[in-house]
């Protein structure tokens, strides 16, 4: 039986993505940075799998053991009140029942979402032929359903991202596999690797549902992704990576000067302590 509070994150959560505006979703990677994103006021989170990947020492791309990633996950659904979406990459394993297994899995860590992603790992053949990504989805939802929680699925495919095919056919194909997943019981879907506002309109216009945009350097900002109608915002691994560069910044500082100045302004160990033990403090 399903938990009842997970139920009803899982409909506020999907409820984010039809109304005014866009959710937007500055990915995190363990249970300090969930905490922190919440702290700042956001209504859900999502998780990055490259942040948790790299924090545990895995390169990107489904190295991490899957039983790895569902922990973590876990850790940040336990340490925030707000829905928590999961990135789970392509699934972990090729085959509908795996599919199955890792959205059961999302479920029974806590989490009310999901990102599934088409990309295969294998340069010959990057993505999975759209038959097979078709009964996965199907599987997932179906595993949902036996669950009970209405699993808010975020299909994406790494067209533009991989930069796959001759560009004048790139936006067809992406369209084409776009428009079959959300037919086939996705919420809301994902194309990475886009920043020309004019396409993303078009993705937009053309796909009739929630659209997911990845909010990197040089994209369209977040109230003009709102105007062209982007209900989902989300950073995938750049926070993790901004925050890698600051501690490259601060490691430099003391090598080369001794001093110590870009700790200033940090939370205080009281106020970790405080963050993590689940005392509201105030919004700075």
């Amino acid at each position: 039986m399903a938990d009842p509070e997970q139920k009803k994150k899982a409909e506020a959560f999907r409820a984010m993505h039809t109304g005014t505006g866009a959710v937007l979703l500055p990915n995190v990677w363990d249970a300090a940075s969930a905490r922190i994103i919440e702290e700042a006021g956001f209504p859900a989170i999502a998780t990055t799998s490259a942040g948790i990947a790299f924090a545990q020492g895995f390169p990107d791309g489904q190295k991490i053991p899957a039983e790895q990633m569902i922990t973590s996950i876990g850790q940040i659904v336990a340490a925030v009140r707000v829905p928590v979406t999961a990135d789970v990459e392509a699934g972990y394993g090729q085959r509908p029942e795996d599919a199955a297994r890792t959205a059961r899995n999302v479920v029974d860590a806590g989490a009310v979402g999901m990102n599934f992603e088409d990309a295969t790992g294998d340069g010959d053949h990057p993505l999975t032929e759209l038959t097979l990504q078709l009964e996965r989805i199907h599987a997932i939802r179906e595993a949902a359903k036996n669950s009970s929680v209405p699993l808010v699925l975020n299909a994406r495919t790494d067209v533009y991202l991989l930069q796959i095919g001759d560009p004048a056919t790139r936006y067809d194909e992406a369209v084409r596999r776009l428009a079959a997943f959300r037919d086939s019981g996705a919420d809301c879907v994902f194309v990475p690797g886009i920043r020309d506002a004019e396409t993303i309109g078009c993705f937009v216009t053309d796909l009739k549902c929630p659209v997911n945009i990845l909010g990197v350097p040089g994209s369209p900002s977040v109230p003009e992704l709102v105007k062209l109608g982007v209900k989902r915002i989300s950073l995938g691994s750049g926070p993790m990576r901004a925050s890698l560069r600051f501690l490259r910044r601060l490691a430099q500082e003391v090598k080369t000067s001794g001093t110590y100045k870009l700790m200033e302004g940090a939370p205080s160990h009281a106020e970790m302590n405080k963050l993590m033990s689940g005392k509201r403090i105030p919004n700075r």
